[in-house]
């Protein structure tokens, strides 16, 4: 199998299903805190505050809505009309390899995932690890954006 590489793998990759109860990953367990709506403004600050952020993408356009903390993760001034292209070429390339077929079988599964990605910021800073977080938002049984958070550790 000349070329192909096992991602499977690597060790900073959870994939599978996040769900167990009630078959919903509830993002707002991960700061132990009872149903928080993560698309609040106050609560995005906050993200913003501990080296976290909210993303999302839009799957019909690939258009992407940060949180200051992630533009803060990337390296990116907040105002920056950033890409998923551009977001995608700051991972390493073994990091970027992972997340893409994670975000293919979250899609694909309807099911979310976690890892842990090496990233690049833009501005020059060393190399940092972050967890990703992601989960689809289901309209009419079809997958229509990837939501969730990312996290420096």
């Amino acid at each position: 199998m000349r070329g192909l590489r096992r991602v499977d793998a690597l060790p900073f990759l959870h994939k599978g299903p996040l769900f167990e109860r009630a078959r919903q990953f509830e993002l707002g367990c991960t700061f132990d805190c009872a149903r928080v709506d993560l698309a609040d403004i106050a609560v995005r600050r906050v993200l913003g505050r501990t080296g976290a952020g909210w993303w999302e993408c839009d799957l019909s356009d690939n258009s992407l809505t940060w949180t200051t903390g992630v533009y803060d993760i990337f390296g990116l001034p907040a105002d920056a009309q950033v890409s998923r292209t551009e977001a995608v070429s700051l991972y390493s390339e073994p990091s970027r390899a992972v997340m893409e077929g994670l975000r293919n079988y979250a899609i694909g599964q309807r099911k979310g995932f976690i890892m842990d990605a090496e990233i690049r910021p833009a501005n020059g800073e060393r190399s940092r690890w972050m967890r990703l977080i992601g989960s689809p938002l289901i309209e009419d049984g079809l997958p229509v954006r990837l939501q969730g958070l990312k996290l420096i550790i």
